[in-house]
């Protein structure tokens, strides 16, 4: 079976499968596993992909993703192509092991699927953590205007699941800008960096100590704003793991920090 990923998550989740040697192209931003997926064909940035690159590549099966707006383009593309896909469009943390399950299907591997799905599900809690003193986390997506996710999300659940509160978990959205005033309300207890399509060494922290609209609010004060990258939290696949994790030692570290002052 020859198989063309189009999306960073889509690549993940073959490889944690075991089925990376079935692939034989991937897109641009795809970066993981290195080991299996850097001799590879390249077919374009996610928002651009060659379609005639794809078709020359002769796939059995291409795994779009309809997880950006744009992408519904590619798939445009590929029905006119009569290329067969599967087109991923997760919102949640259990969209995403339904997906992983469907990917699975078509590959064959359906116990495979069943397996790491259960790893998974090992780590991440079924249900949101209720600690009487949830810490309020607001995730940036995107620094300039602030963009954080609502509950229409897989990053509510990893927050709502290890223990903190997603200021924007009442709003039935996908995500949404906030402005400096909105964020000076919500008065988070911590502020994560996962910025979209940024490498990790570029994350920049003083940009929101330097904000002149939070100088007063103690998450600044008390420097606490983290990082984590958005290959953990951006890409619905194994990884979340990793981002669940993540969120979660903050979390602890914000109690300890609360218990001992």
């Amino acid at each position: 079976m020859r198989v063309v990923s189009l999306a960073c998550s889509n690549t993940e989740i073959v490889c944690a499968l075991g089925c990376g040697d079935l692939l034989v192209g991937v897109d641009d931003h795809s970066d993981y596993p290195q080991e299996i997926i850097s001799t590879l064909p390249r077919v374009g940035p996610d928002l651009e992909i060659d379609v005639d690159t794809v078709a020359a590549l002769k796939p059995d099966l291409v795994l779009a993703s309809l997880t950006v707006p744009g992408h519904e383009k590619n798939i445009e593309k590929l029905e006119q192509k009569g290329l067969p896909y599967i087109a991923p469009e997760p919102v949640s943390l259990e969209d995403t092991y339904r997906d992983i399950r469907e990917i699975a299907h078509a590959l064959h591997v359906e116990d495979r699927g069943e397996a790491l799905i259960q790893e998974m599900q090992a780590v991440i809690p079924a249900a949101p953590a209720t600690p009487k003193e949830a810490p309020t986390l607001l995730v940036q997506w995107w620094p300039k205007p602030v963009i954080a996710p609502g509950n229409k999300s897989w990053i509510h659940d990893l927050i709502e699941r290890a223990g903190g509160h997603n200021p924007l978990g009442h709003e039935d959205v996908k995500s949404r800008p906030l402005t400096d005033e909105e964020i000076a309300k919500i008065n988070p207890d911590a502020v994560i960096i996962s910025w979209c399509g940024v490498p990790f060494e570029k994350y920049r922290p003083d940009v929101i100590y330097r904000n002149e609209a939070w100088q007063d609010l103690p998450f600044v004060q008390e420097k606490r704003v983290f990082c984590i990258s958005e290959a953990y939290m951006g890409r619905p696949s194994p990884r979340l793991v990793d981002g669940f994790l993540a969120i979660k030692q903050i979390v602890e570290q914000l109690q300890t920090d609360h218990t001992s002052s």
